[in-house]
């Protein structure tokens, strides 16, 4: 294996979502090209408590295949922290199982797995008429390699040893060619919620919501008019580590409502999910 995963773990602090771009061109540059020092602890961290906040992503799933345990768990865990919903795969029959019943938005491919090549996977997902983006990450980082994971239908390779803050980019920006376009910002009432900085405020107040609450509100936001069922935010906001069952939906709306404060504007509709009112 190339990459040592307690080496590329993620810090968990988090700062404010200013100069995303210039910050993390500065963290690659310095970090990511050959001979930088990017597992270096202290600058890791010093430059991800400016950048990790403002790559949280809300209502974005993604799968990781990948055969090695702990480095899933490390990626899948780097993932979690910057806000995406993340599902397991360790092997193609159960990854090609999991994009057959869900939507996912990006996957993420290792190639040298006990069942097979993950390009099969991305091919026979390509003809079967999914078009959801595929990142391959492996160590094999000849051209060879690399042309031959674009002829199957990658959208992106990643070489190992790799940063994760890279990951974390490469990964949201084939989310974002996947999304239709929306609008940046969305008023409902005196709430004004900023999709693009990822910010609500009330009345001119902002509100600090988890990155969980922000995602529940976002769809809600942009489904507004319509009821959003609970299996749908469980679907769009959580990954298959959530139980479906449980009140955790409920836990996290109850959290945002006293958040937003009153007059409410969620409206539960008994026996089906929520409803984002209020005035235009």
């Amino acid at each position: 294996m190339d990459l040592t995963p307690s080496e590329c773990r993620m810090p968990k602090a988090a700062d404010d979502r200013n100069n995303l771009v210039q910050d993390t061109e500065a963290y690659l540059n310095t970090h990511a090209r050959p001979g930088g020092s990017f597992f270096d602890q202290s600058r890791r961290q010093s430059h991800w408590a400016s950048v990790r906040y403002a790559l949280l992503s809300a209502s974005v799933r993604v799968l990781v295949l990948e055969d090695d345990g702990e480095l899933c768990r490390e990626v899948t865990d780097g993932l979690r922290s910057a806000g995406f919903a993340v599902d397991l795969a360790q092997s193609i029959a159960d990854a090609d199982f999991k994009i057959a019943i869900n939507r996912y938005d990006c996957l993420v491919v290792d190639r040298g797995l006990p069942d097979g090549d993950g390009l099969d996977l991305v091919a026979g997902a390509r003809t079967a008429g999914h078009t959801v983006p595929a990142l391959m990450l492996t160590g094999r980082d000849g051209l060879h390699d690399r042309l031959a994971g674009f002829e199957h239908g990658a959208d992106d390779y990643l070489t190992k040893p790799f940063a994760l803050p890279e990951l974390v980019m490469r990964v949201r920006a084939l989310c974002r060619r996947r999304e239709q376009p929306t609008a940046s910002r969305i008023t409902v009432a005196d709430i004004d919620i900023d999709l693009m900085r990822r910010r609500v405020t009330r009345g001119g107040i902002m509100l600090a919501l988890t990155p969980k609450e922000f995602a529940v509100l976002e769809l809600m936001a942009t489904r507004r008019g319509s009821v959003v069922t609970r299996t749908d935010l469980i679907e769009c906001c959580w990954d298959e580590m959530a139980e479906p069952a449980s009140n955790v939906v409920d836990a996290v709306v109850a959290k945002l409502r006293r958040k937003l404060g009153e007059p409410s504007v969620i409206e539960t509709v008994r026996g089906t999910g929520f409803l984002l009112g209020g005035p235009a």
